[in-house]
């Protein structure tokens, strides 16, 4: 066969190959047959020593031509070939966004807020305002507008992280309580959600860092009634209308007359259980009438209007509704035990 004959070979099954060549793979099995240093056109070069010295300038060039003409196939193959991986790479990747998908539950709401977000549906839903305020604060609205002035006993009794000496973290969240009524004219109906201090050990009930949400009305003619039928719409709305609330007498020096307020208990609702030690009572919170002298430091005429006041801890609510036992638990982090709260 001559080396014309075997140029003709080569290209015409270079052709066929390239025809059927699909992928990155084929396409350089093919280069490295026809073009690599073993290849067809490499050895048919190698063998120019054969032909006559008067035809090898042509038949060079010849050679060169199929090259060429190779190569420019097979790199128009290669550019289609990118070209093809590329589209599938981006039909792979591509996002339907229109698509619907599963939530993906990235978080999960912790048990404190929850009830502190109920809470605030429930008064908001009686015509409450949700007002806060500062965690660092004044010892003027922390203790004294609050009738308790300074070397007072009852200070004693609050453990209070001071910063500088009239400077302390809030022991209560009624100093938003003393705020509102210097700002504001009555009728006043406020409840104020909040983190709150105090120098207790940490142990399954004592935290030096909890969570109230207190409550305050000012208006004429406000009685104890009111804040009864208050904290019974209360009591009911979070734990079921078989849910009554007892008033026992107590001192507080934001409110007089004061009282401890228990509900039914939620567990055993009222029989007697290991939660309310027999009793069918469980206490959750303190209430009263705010003292005429705490509304006449406040500016608010006391002659004319009254009100009451009650707090309650957050967390206390949220042991008794999910029947957990251990204070310590809110602020480990452990998602173990935050997870059961999912709010989804």
């Amino acid at each position: 066969m001559d080396m014309q004959e075997q140029l003709r070979k080569i290209q015409e099954d270079a052709k066929q190959q390239i025809e059927k060549i699909t992928d990155k793979a084929g396409l350089d099995a093919l280069r490295l047959k026809m073009l690599g240093k073993k290849g067809d056109l490499t050895l048919l070069l190698r063998s120019m020593g054969q032909v006559p010295a008067e035809e090898r300038p042509k038949v060079g060039q010849m050679i060169n031509v199929v090259r060429e003409h190779l190569t420019a196939q097979m790199d128009e193959l290669d550019a289609k070939i990118k070209k093809m991986e590329q589209e599938k790479k981006l039909a792979r990747e591509s996002i339907d966004v229109t698509e619907p998908r599963e939530h993906t539950a990235i978080g999960c709401v912790h048990p404190v807020s929850l009830v502190q977000d109920q809470l605030c549906k429930v008064f908001t839903g009686m015509g409450f305002d949700v007002v806060e305020g500062p965690e660092v604060e004044l010892d003027l609205f922390n203790f004294e507008l609050l009738n308790l002035p300074k070397n007072h006993p009852a200070r004693d009794a609050q453990d209070t992280f001071y910063i500088e000496d009239n400077i302390v973290l809030r022991t209560h969240t009624s100093p938003v309580q003393a705020r509102t009524m210097l700002s504001r004219k009555p009728p006043i109906r406020i409840v104020c959600p909040g983190r709150v201090y105090r120098a207790d050990e940490v142990d399954a009930t004592h935290s030096p860092v909890f969570h109230q949400m207190e409550g305050l009305v000012i208006d004429e003619d406000v009685t104890m009634a009111d804040l009864k039928g208050t904290l019974d719409a209360f009591a009911k709305n979070l734990y079921g209308d078989d849910v009554t609330t007892r008033f026992r007498p107590s001192f507080f020096p934001f409110t007089e007359p004061s009282a401890e307020v228990d509900l039914t208990c939620v567990n055993c609702h009222g029989k007697g259980c290991r939660v309310c030690k027999g009793t069918g009572w469980i206490e959750v919170l303190g209430a009263g009438m705010v003292n005429p002298k705490v509304l006449d430091m406040c500016g608010i005429d006391s002659k004319k209007y009254s009100g009451f006041a009650f707090g309650v801890g957050l967390e206390r609510i949220a042991m008794l509704r999910y029947g957990i036992t251990d204070l310590r638990l809110f602020y480990e982090g452990d998602v173990r035990f935050l997870s059961q709260f999912r709010d989804d």
